[in-house]
């Protein structure tokens, strides 16, 4: 069996390169798209149910308070840990959203 020349690798591993990005970007869509399809039914939820809901101290205040009460399901907890965590500079979210992702 012939040696690839070293052209013929780098093609190749170009190749399984571009292969691995196109895979990776649609994994970020799905996880983007399913984020949406959470908050738009939490907020279609409350909406609903809450006629009175408040959305005070802002809409991320408000979606790290409601978030870990909503969603059931640790992958879909996993998908907003960003977004979960408290921010150190804001004292009004105290522990909200702490071991939301366990």
């Amino acid at each position: 069996m012939a040696r690839k020349t070293i052209g013929e690798r780098l093609a190749q591993l170009e190749a399984q390169r571009k292969t691995l990005q196109i895979r990776l970007s649609k994994q970020e869509r799905a996880i983007d798209t399913r984020r949406k399809v959470l908050i738009g039914a939490l907020v279609l939820h409350r909406l609903a149910n809450d006629r009175d809901v408040h959305i005070g101290g802002g809409l991320a205040a408000w979606l790290r308070s409601e978030l870990p009460k909503f969603l059931t399901r640790d992958g879909d907890r996993d998908l907003f840990d960003d977004l979960l965590e408290p921010r150190p500079h804001d004292p009004s979210l105290g522990n909200v959203g702490s071991g939301s992702a366990v």
